[in-house]
């Protein structure tokens, strides 16, 4: 079966195509280029089928290594004004961060390494990811666009999710 015929069969995802998501996915994933994944991974981030964005980030931060994490936390961060940092993660990002706080000159985001990232739960990245969304909508494309380069976490992500992820390949 050629990598058409696979993803045609995702036009339209549902349950009842999964199951065989997964391997499916994997399949798609050698030959895709990033951006076509990234793309699918935002529409399974926007889909009614899936959980919601910030809940979907959190269990793909909970997946990652101590570089991927800061990657994402990095690209999410990047969205929310610096003033509002110490008061996320329930003060976790503030006291890792030592503080940060915008000092009125729009002074950019502070980068987190890998080792400061691996210090938060997935549950606290949920918060942060739900708090981006809100003030930045564009921040679900650019997330995505992250994950789009890492395929085998958006494995990790479940058959539905894949199932949508494959629909938005096919189209």
């Amino acid at each position: 079966m050629s990598l058409m015929d696979i993803l045609k069969q995702y036009a339209e995802p549902s349950a009842a195509n999964a199951a065989t998501s997964p391997a499916h996915f994997d399949e798609a994933a050698q030959s895709a280029q990033p951006q076509a994944i990234g793309d699918g991974v935002a529409a399974a981030f926007r889909s009614d089928q899936t959980p919601p964005f910030a809940n979907m980030v959190g269990q793909l931060f909970g997946q990652s290594n101590g570089q991927q994490q800061a990657g994402v936390l990095n690209q999410l961060l990047g969205s929310i004004n610096p003033g509002l940092l110490s008061g996320l993660a329930g003060g976790a990002l503030g006291r890792m961060l030592g503080g940060a706080r915008d000092g009125g000159g729009g002074a950019p985001a502070p980068t987190v390494t890998p080792e400061q990232a691996s210090q938060l739960t997935p549950d606290q990245v949920r918060e942060i990811a739900a708090h981006a969304e809100q003030h930045d909508p564009g921040i679900v494309d650019k997330v995505a666009g992250f994950y789009g380069q890492h395929p085998q976490l958006v494995k990790t992500l479940g058959g539905i999710a894949l199932a949508v992820v494959l629909g938005k390949m096919a189209r």
